[in-house]
């Protein structure tokens, strides 16, 4: 069975290398929307494959850290990423490119590690991330499985290549949750996902 949660950010961001000279010389923005696909053969306790209580605190800090920010790519110029980074309070810079697709190889990385670290507590059973979708558009979107999150032809997503603002860590519940996702520390509050 497969269960999908919504989640929805604003995010500004420039994709070089791309074909439209729009995206790749100029700062735009999107309405994000993404989607969380879990799936498992068995229900727990509650008769559910995963809480969905369970995600309001921890996953939806990660997914929406990109929330009014500005998302950089490492590879990008120092004067433009030092620039960016003076005069935005909120960002994120990430070790590719900021395009649909390798937001949703990110958002996996960082969900995948979040549920890895996650001590089921209600009889969770092999409760395995599916896929997420990232739509940056109404028409368009980027889908996102465990074979492509973890391709390096598609560039090598390491979590401590991913660095977030203050202002954003001061935004997650848990000030030093990428920090204990990182150091691969177990979570045990079950209120934490």
């Amino acid at each position: 069975m497969i269960i999908r949660k919504l989640f929805k950010f604003e995010n500004a961001h420039i994709v070089r290398g791309c074909s439209s000279i729009r995206c790749r010389s100029s700062i735009h923005g999107h309405s994000y929307k993404v989607e969380v696909l879990f799936e498992s053969n068995f229900l727990d306790n509650g008769q559910m494959v995963y809480d969905f209580g369970l995600m309001k605190q921890n996953m939806k800090s990660l997914v929406e850290s990109f929330d009014h920010a500005i998302t950089l790519w490492s590879g990008d110029s120092k004067e433009y990423l030092a620039d960016m980074k003076k005069h935005s309070a909120r960002w994120i810079e990430l070790p590719v490119s900021p395009s649909a697709e390798q937001f949703s190889r990110v958002i996996f990385v960082m969900v995948d590690a979040l549920l890895a670290l996650t001590r089921k507590v209600n009889g969770e059973k092999e409760v395995k991330l599916y896929s997420i979708i990232v739509h940056e558009t109404d028409t368009g979107y980027a889908q996102c499985f465990e074979d492509d999150a973890y391709s390096n032809s598609m560039g090598d997503i390491d979590l401590n290549d991913i660095i977030f603002s203050d202002a954003v860590k001061e935004g997650f519940a848990d000030p030093d949750l990428f920090e204990k996702i990182k150091s691969k520390k177990t979570l045990t509050n079950p209120k934490s996902v």
